[in-house]
């Protein structure tokens, strides 16, 4: 199964945490706890679950591992459009995001799809 750390859909992630982290910077101190938290996690949760899902070394686990990433994908996802709604993304850095974790969900998908395949 190789190291986590070379699958390429790891490091589009872990890059993508670093993004949004730089993102993030800028909303207002009043979402600290809120916005801007839940968006970290949702993110730092996508590069964690597949290296821990890889870690186990049984398929049947990276599978859940594997969907546990897609769905804080999609909730990422979510609340980077939130975000856009409340101004505190300009359009610009919102589409490079909303990209970014488009391109990593399809990848989970491929990842998942491969390893259903016999």
């Amino acid at each position: 199964m190789g190291n986590y750390k070379e699958l390429i859909v790891w490091q589009k992630s872990v890059d993508l945490v670093t993004e949004i982290y730089k993102a993030t910077a800028v909303f207002p101190k009043e979402e600290l706890y809120g916005l801007t938290s839940q968006i970290r996690r949702s993110a730092i949760s996508i590069p964690s679950n597949i290296a821990e899902g890889h870690s186990r070394r049984s398929t049947n686990d990276y599978l859940q591992f594997l969907k546990i990433a897609r769905g804080s994908s999609a909730e990422l996802e979510t609340q980077l459009i939130i975000s856009k709604n409340l101004n505190y993304l300009n359009p610009e850095n919102f589409q490079i995001l909303i990209e970014k974790t488009s391109e990593i969900s399809k990848m989970l998908n491929a990842v998942i799809t491969k390893l259903l395949t016999p």
